[in-house]
């Protein structure tokens, strides 16, 4: 497999997302204006915000950072309701079931677009029971080696894997997780052979990375930058077109000679098929104000996210050119559930 194999749409996706936030944000930076039609009486009760993973993870800290903000612009509590289980499925299952009237919402990452791939019998379909609000923040993946690791940086690393096929064992937080399917779409632009291990979450995972038992893994930046800046990991590179604020001196894949090397995880807003586009334009609206004040911004640099906050229509298209790509990286790599 040659890198032109697989290629990947982020750049065209950021494009896209872009010119179709413009609208967005300016409707969100003006005074609000009076509601009309369904908006016009909502919320007229707490609305419940469904997280598919556990508490303290990525997600659930982007759900919780608007929280606040939501209550504050919608007069309403903001119940944050964590449903992990099934790689993501049954929480996103209740947001797709849950009646579509502006209530109830989920926040959902990547491993939701790579789930339409890895599961060919969802109870839901994602294109037709769920829409995007806003796609609210992009984090690319670093990857991180052990600090003893007999090799220091990207090109080591991959000039060890060919001289040695099969001996880096890579960890991820789950099969069909962002991270394992950036490090496959790794050793299929590199031509190498490693071997993936599974782990239940990113934390026993970094573990055994810590203690040598795996020689390779790729996290969000929220695992990785204190274990980096600590000394207790070698962050080698991050999975993205540009270098992350947070840990200005790890350069990109790109940069090292692996152009189409860019992975990430995302956290975007999602609401039931039929929710009211009133309605869903007013929470979009809602989320983009907090994503893109100083304060959000501020603490999504140092996760090291970068803040988007888009139109529900932006949103869309994001999600549906990441289940695209990774459609492309999972089946070429082979990657099941087995």
């Amino acid at each position: 497999m040659t890198p032109a194999t697989i290629t990947t749409t982020t750049t065209l996706t950021r494009r896209t997302v872009l010119q179709a936030t413009a609208a967005g944000l300016a409707s969100a930076a003006v005074p609000a204006m009076a509601q009309t039609g369904a908006a016009a009486a909502w919320p007229s009760r707490p609305i419940k915000i469904i997280v598919p993973y556990t508490a303290g993870g990525f997600t659930d800290q982007m759900a919780r950072l608007l929280q606040v903000g939501l209550q504050k612009a919608l007069g309403q509590p903001i119940v944050i309701e964590n449903k992990p289980g099934a790689n993501s499925i049954i929480g996103v299952d209740m947001v797709a079931k849950a009646a579509p009237d502006g209530h109830t919402f989920g926040v959902v990452i990547a491993a939701y677009a790579a789930n339409t791939s890895l599961y060919p019998k969802l109870p839901y379909n994602p294109r037709k029971d769920l829409v995007g609000v806003s796609l609210m923040g992009v984090s690319p993946l670093l990857a991180a080696v052990p600090i003893n690791a007999p090799f220091k940086n990207t090109k080591e690393l991959v000039a060890y894997a060919k001289a040695n096929p099969g001996k880096i064992s890579f960890g991820s937080s789950g099969t069909g997780s962002a991270a394992h399917l950036t490090s496959e779409l790794m050793k299929a632009l590199t031509q190498t052979y490693m071997v993936h291990i599974p782990y239940r979450g990113a934390a026993p995972a970094l573990t055994d990375l810590l203690g040598g038992q795996i020689q390779l893994f790729f996290d969000a930046p929220t695992g990785l930058i204190q274990a980096g800046k600590s000394g207790r990991v070698r962050l080698i590179g991050v999975s993205s077109d540009k270098r992350l604020p947070a840990v200005p001196d790890v350069p990109t894949f790109v940069e090292q000679g692996i152009p189409g090397l860019i992975g990430s995880t995302w956290a975007s807003m999602i609401a039931p098929a039929g929710t009211p586009r009133d309605v869903v334009k007013r929470m979009s609206d809602a989320v983009n104000a907090i994503i893109h004040s100083d304060e959000t911004r501020a603490k999504l640099e140092a996760m090291g996210t970068f803040a988007e906050g888009t139109t529900p229509e932006a949103c869309d298209a994001f999600i549906t050119a990441e289940t695209a790509k990774w459609e492309k990286v999972i089946k070429q790599a082979g990657v099941t559930l087995d």
